[in-house]
């Protein structure tokens, strides 16, 4: 008997990548979206059901009577999704994300300020309106998933990274290394180390539990690459892909206006711990960061944003080049300045614990 999979989005990063995992288990595949763009990596043989699933009313109407053994919902309203498939799937996966956790958009909420490094899914979440919104609004749906199907697995996606990313940050380096720039503007010297996932990497996760339905069921995952870099790293990594030599120029972060749609707002570390799904699904990359981060690069090469375009507009950045090479000089003349004052010291640093040069004295030749 063919076993029915609804996979809702199908188009974004990881979509093709499940879509075709559940095609090589054997799964007879329909993707529910809104139909507003297609992507080659999605056979023919795919089903496309077109409609708007951020709304009960609209979910109704595109699947009609349709039922499934399995659903992935990785696109639209999760809450809407889960009540509308009760008694309509064997199986509900959802896809979240890691905002959900108290102190993810305001870290001064926390004390000390930040999230703690790394986070486990047991760090707690936003708890009301009144303390972000947004946040709050999630963790709800989370709640609605697990109310609706107590069996249900949930993914707390990363940052995703690959092909068909609606805000690819990497662009903003991309680009800039295209133009012929070589300075990148970070902020804090781009040690900001922020959980990113690859798309092929985060689809094996949500792969992971469709294969071990009893050890994922009700159960919440962080999820991400093995192996996290810093942002320096990225842009570094970034560089190399396309054989570019790049200076970083480090700038306090109240000052690096040109990296802001990069960072994408982070400004502490937001680090997932991957210790559940790795001991309960075994999950391992299956293409390394580097390598992942590499293949992003080239794919964008090859299919780039069109200047001032939507992607351009959803990222935020404006590539203005003059005003950045401003900025970077006037933080040159500034630090120049400042130079004389930095490097004035009350004494010469050494090595805390004595060495002695001689057997049996009570303190080596510096007094210690």
């Amino acid at each position: 008997m063919t076993m029915r999979a609804l996979v809702v989005g199908g188009t974004g990063p990881t979509g093709p990548f499940i879509v075709n995992g559940l095609r090589e288990r054997g799964y007879e595949v329909s993707i529910f979206h809104r139909g507003t763009h297609e992507v080659p990596e999605i056979p023919d043989d795919v089903v496309h059901i077109h409609g708007d699933p951020h709304f009960r009313e609209t979910i109704d109407a595109a699947l009609g009577s349709r039922t499934f053994d399995l659903v992935v919902a990785s696109y639209g309203r999760l809450r809407h999704l889960a009540e509308a498939t009760v008694g309509r799937t064997g199986r509900f996966v959802a896809v979240g994300g890691f905002a959900t956790y108290r102190g993810f958009v305001y870290p001064s909420d926390l004390t000390p300020t930040g999230l703690p490094v790394p986070v486990a899914e047991d760090f707690p979440v936003v708890a009301s309106e009144d303390e972000q919104r947004f946040s709050w609004l999630m963790a709800k749906t989370e709640e609605t998933v697990m109310a609706a199907h107590p069996d249900a697995v949930l993914f707390r996606y990363p940052y995703v990274y690959g092909p068909h990313q609606v805000v690819p940050r990497e662009w903003c380096v991309i680009r800039r290394l295209l133009d012929g720039r070589r300075t990148i503007v970070l902020p804090d010297g781009g040690l900001t180390l922020v959980t990113h996932g690859y798309a092929e990497n985060l689809a094996h996760a949500v792969l992971l539990a469709v294969d071990r339905p009893e050890a994922s069921a009700g159960q919440i995952y962080n999820c991400g690459d093995d192996v996290q870099l810093s942002l320096a790293q990225i842009v570094e990594v970034i560089a190399s892909a396309m054989d570019c030599e790049v200076e970083i120029v480090n700038l306090p972060r109240e000052l690096a206006f040109p990296a802001q749609a990069m960072s994408l707002g982070w400004h502490s570390h937001a680090l997932l711990d991957l210790t559940k799904i790795r001991e309960q699904l075994g999950y391992r990359d299956v293409v390394p960061a580097v390598e992942a981060l590499a293949r992003t690069v080239r794919w964008y090469v090859e299919h780039r944003p069109e200047p001032g375009g939507e992607i351009e507009r959803r990222l935020g950045d404006p590539f203005d080049y003059e005003a950045e090479d401003e900025l970077i000089a006037r933080f040159a003349a500034f630090a120049a300045d400042l130079a004389s004052f930095a490097t004035r010291r009350t004494g010469v640093a050494h090595h805390p614990y004595p060495h002695p040069t001689e057997a049996g004295l009570a303190r080596d030749h510096r007094d210690r």
